[in-house]
């Protein structure tokens, strides 16, 4: 990935210009009424990762979707769709663990670190201009979170 020294100064003047949009949010309030190993997790990342059948990223559009990977897809089906001309893909290419760990969260289950995963796990394009207007897809997906029986994620942003 491309470190903000290493850019252009118009470049890093967009980026640093693009922090003061950002929103901000309050601590959050973590729920520790279950132990881990009892826990459903389920996986959302930033990392534009979707399956091969499946559509690629709109970037050009609203860039607010997301998709639906199910738990039992092959890592080799994945496709990833990040379009920054500063990201580097090579880690994801080498390991797709890198940035959508769901082989990992698979050990953890087998170890009875976890108690188990979600049928499906999300992933969103993060390579669109810092918004608000999440709250609709949020919403959204909190809905499926819980129909799903998810007690916690683990958010990858990339």
């Amino acid at each position: 990935m491309v470190r903000l020294a290493d850019l252009p100064e118009s470049d890093r003047k967009l980026h640093l210009d693009r922090v003061a949009t950002l929103p901000s949010f309050s601590d959050p309030v973590l729920n520790t009424t279950k132990p881990l190993n009892k826990m459903r997790i389920a996986l959302i990342t930033t990392a534009g990762i979707h399956t091969k059948q499946d559509r690629p990223f709109d970037t050009l559009g609203s860039g607010m979707d997301y998709r639906i990977i199910p738990e039992n897809t092959d890592e080799n089906n994945y496709v990833m769709s990040h379009v920054s001309v500063n990201f580097d893909r090579t880690g994801f290419q080498s390991d797709t663990n890198v940035v959508f760990p769901l082989q990992r969260l698979k050990e953890l289950v087998k170890d009875s670190v976890i108690g188990s995963l979600a049928k499906f796990h999300y992933s969103f394009m993060g390579a669109i201009a810092p918004v608000t207007r999440y709250e609709e897809k949020v919403k959204e997906l909190a809905t499926l979170l819980k129909q799903d029986g998810v007690d916690a994620v683990i958010l990858t942003p990339v």
